[in-house]
């Protein structure tokens, strides 16, 4: 007998996983969670899921409440005998916690990554990691999708912008920006930039020529917005046509809607691996429903899923 796929999603994701669950050719699974008053709350799954192959799909940013709600969905899928269990994680949370950067801390991405194998996920899919070497944090298989497969095409058939030059707003991005500039044959630029501590910039210059050109900003994920909006008013008056940003996984957290409004960035291309909280005339968002649903597929059939990296 075949094993059957069976799609879950994590209360945060519902319009996501329906989408995915559409493309995949089947209807997403029903999950109840149960709340105490206190703001415990317990999953359950409402059909049987012994013998088959569950994706549960959900990102895990804060608050934790999101990375529990994955936690306990795998436990229960578990528990319950599912075969396989692939958490599908579209934004993987606490990154950014991927070393030891100064004495005494934790390494948080570590952590997570023990914590999801422990609770059963016997594999991993997820997209734009802030940082490769997680994979290498896990020890069952880890799919790392890259959103270049969702966003070039996006740059070549939407914006069609000539004098094109890719930006990497920070030294650790630049490697994401050549591969894009590579794959566009266009110019590349980087900021470097001081921190004065999280989320706050002390001092940012840049290394290229950006005059008469437009200014594609690259990034894994997009917070307060303030490097993304303090690089491209640099770049605009150093003579930049247009800039705009890509980034994979809009937070947007704290003042960060504000600072686009009163920014030189024309438009941040985002997915919608976090649900937007609000719409802004400035910020597109590009499913990721298709590329999901289409590596889940191959996974389930056992086919090669190498023709979705393009980086």
């Amino acid at each position: 007998m075949k094993t059957p796929a069976k799609i879950f999603a994590c209360t945060q994701t519902k319009e996501l996983t329906k989408a995915i669950a559409n493309k995949f050719g089947i209807e997403a699974g029903k999950v109840n969670f149960s709340r105490y008053s206190d703001g415990e709350f317990q999953p359950s799954f409402e059909e049987t899921v012994r013998g088959a192959r569950l994706f549960i799909v959900g990102s895990t940013h804060p608050s934790s409440e999101n990375l529990m709600e994955m936690l306990l969905i795998l436990d229960a899928a578990k528990r319950a005998s599912a075969r396989h269990i692939t958490a599908v994680i579209p934004y993987f949370g606490w990154a950014r916690q991927d070393r030891k950067d100064k004495p005494r801390v934790p390494i948080g991405a570590k952590l997570i990554a023990k914590l999801l194998e422990s609770a059963g996920a016997t594999r991993i899919i997820t997209m734009d990691l802030h940082a490769d070497q997680i994979q290498g944090f896990f020890e069952k298989p880890v799919d790392h999708l890259y959103a270049s497969t969702i966003f070039l095409p996006y740059i070549v058939n939407s914006l069609k912008l000539s004098n094109l030059t890719i930006a990497s707003p920070d030294m650790g991005g630049s490697k994401r920006a050549y591969a894009y500039s590579k794959f566009l044959s266009s110019d590349v630029v980087i900021c470097y930039k001081q921190r004065e501590k999280a989320n706050i910039i002390s001092h940012m210059e840049l290394i290229g020529n950006v005059e008469g050109k437009n200014v594609i900003l690259v990034d894994d994920m997009v917070d307060t917005a303030g490097t993304l909006t303090k690089a491209a008013d640099l770049m605009k008056e150093r003579g930049a046509l247009s800039v705009r940003a890509i980034c994979t996984h809009a937070l947007l957290s704290g003042d960060a809607y504000d600072k686009l409004e009163n920014s030189q960035l024309e438009e941040l291309i985002v997915t919608d691996s976090i649900p937007p909280k609000v719409s802004h005339p400035k910020v597109k968002v590009l499913s990721c429903a298709s590329l999901f649903a289409d590596v889940m597929k191959n996974v389930h059939f056992n086919q090669s899923i190498n023709s979705k990296f393009i980086m």
